[in-house]
């Protein structure tokens, strides 16, 4: 294996000659200079600025992007498709150089917040919607990798140098560095609960009678929980702490000022390659336990749970109802099937479509989220009753993020099991699907189970 210093040397002998043969004369557009790495990428540095991460254990896949190359904003009910249509120009002016012939190319990021109601964000809280081009992007996959750099056009030759070759002094040699072992666990302190257990009980029964009204037949309930650490949380720790304990899980971490919005999410709200659409309808929860007998038998009632069956048909059924509208033909419900973590279990369907000419990822998102499975059902009685009866905004948690390719194709996430963590302290976000039976002190629970998820690997971080 080539030294970091030597692996160093070559990127940016390579660079320089694929920067000059790039069409930096050019009135508009964006270019991308992508570079062949030596081997795949487990872990992506953390650098200070404007940062994301995307990566899935399993899968073996990873996507990070640092700077901005460009950087699109956007609220309110049309906040699809303003981004949709700066990324339509964005993608048509884009011109890729892959000297090595890796295959990858440039990417971008999609991220929406919860709600498309304006709010009042801090100076550390990230839009309500973006779209993201990064200057430095680390692509993994299949134990390859590369590195893109892409930047607006007009530009010149000399100023692509003075920002490129520092960039590459950053993070190649960090690229070496060996994922850092979890430190030792550290108590956290635990603060309030917004809402307390007793205004969560008032909230679940004014859902549950909103519900016995027909009003409404699904309403997501959520708290937060603010824990203060011991030391400064080290967020490459807590990115090999939360791939470890969740390796099927997709960590998310994407930071624009000082504060870093982190996620280990099982939800993938879609994937579209091409043509083909695929969807997770994920809903109805239980935990696990230590005692394989016990696990096994918690298993078997969640399977034959009437009140979870029934609240992951009402995922399913919407999910299916809302590709209708941009798919030549939708495929019934693979499931539900069993999805088990570390810390919960879940009832899982898949849907498959094949989509209509034209539609992508802003189409999609737009089509489905929020799903029931975050929201409640119908979705806009139910968004209507949240924003009326929550008592804090949710911010990105239960929006959506993930990879934008340049043909608008690529992959969300719904945001769950998060947390935005901020120097020491922490605010830990989960929920829980109210329906017809469910019970204020089980619900409480079930929230307890999926906030130590992030809690968990916090204390290793």
């Amino acid at each position: 294996m080539l030294q970091p210093l030597k692996v160093l040397e070559q990127l940016k002998a390579r660079l320089r000659e694929a920067v000059a043969q790039l069409p930096l004369d050019r009135d508009a557009g964006h270019a991308s200079v992508i570079l062949e790495l030596p081997h795949g990428l487990s872990h992506a540095p953390d650098i200070p600025g404007p940062r994301f991460l995307f990566a899935h254990s399993h899968r073996g896949d990873l996507r990070a992007g640092y700077g901005i190359a460009g950087e699109w904003r956007a609220e309110g009910p049309e906040r699809l498709e303003v981004l949709r249509a700066k990324a339509r120009a964005v993608t048509a002016d884009w011109q890729h150089l892959d000297p090595d012939e890796t295959g990858f190319s440039g990417f971008g990021m999609l991220g929406l917040a919860a709600s498309p109601a304006p709010s009042q964000p801090g100076d550390d809280d990230l839009p309500n919607a973006i779209f993201w081009l990064p200057e430095l992007g680390l692509a993994s996959h299949g134990g390859q990798a590369a590195l893109v750099l892409t930047t607006a056009l007009p530009s010149t030759l000399d100023a692509l140098l003075t920002r490129w070759e520092p960039l590459l002094d950053r993070v190649v040699p960090l690229l070496e560095v060996p994922a850092q072992d979890p430190l030792t666990p550290a108590h956290l302190d635990p603060g309030d609960s917004t809402p307390d257990q007793d205004a969560w009980r008032d909230l679940v029964l004014s859902a549950l009678d909103e519900i016995e009204q027909d009003r409404v037949e699904k309403l997501v309930l959520w708290r937060r929980l603010r824990l203060q650490g011991h030391r400064r949380f080290d967020l490459i720790r807590l990115n090999a702490a939360l791939a470890y304990l969740f390796p099927s899980c997709q960590v998310v971490n994407v930071r624009l000022h000082g504060a870093s919005f982190v996620a280990a999410t099982p939800e993938r709200l879609f994937t579209q390659r091409r043509d083909r659409v695929e969807a997770d309808a994920l809903a109805g929860t239980a935990c696990r336990a230590e005692d394989a007998d016990r696990d096994a038998e918690i298993t078997r009632d969640l399977q034959h749970c009437e009140k979870n069956l029934r609240e992951q048909r009402v995922v399913a059924d919407a999910v299916s109802e809302a590709l209708t509208h941009c798919c030549s033909q939708v495929e019934p419900p693979d499931g539900p099937r069993i999805m088990q973590l570390n810390n919960a279990q879940h009832l899982w369907s898949v849907i498959r479509g094949q989509l209509h000419p034209g539609v992508d990822v802003f189409r999609l998102a737009d089509l489905l989220h929020p799903t029931p499975a975050t929201n409640g059902q119908p979705r806009q009685r139910a968004h209507d009753w949240l924003r009326a009866h929550e008592p804090l905004e949710r911010g990105w948690y239960t929006g959506t993020a993930g990879i934008v390719e340049p043909d608008l194709t690529g992959e969300l996430w719904v945001l769950l099991r998060c947390a935005r963590i901020d120097d020491r302290v922490a605010d830990l976000f989960a929920g829980a699907g109210i329906v017809a039976g469910s019970d204020p002190i089980a619900e409480w629970q079930e929230t307890g189970h999926k906030l130590a998820a992030m809690s968990t690997a916090l204390q290793f971080a």
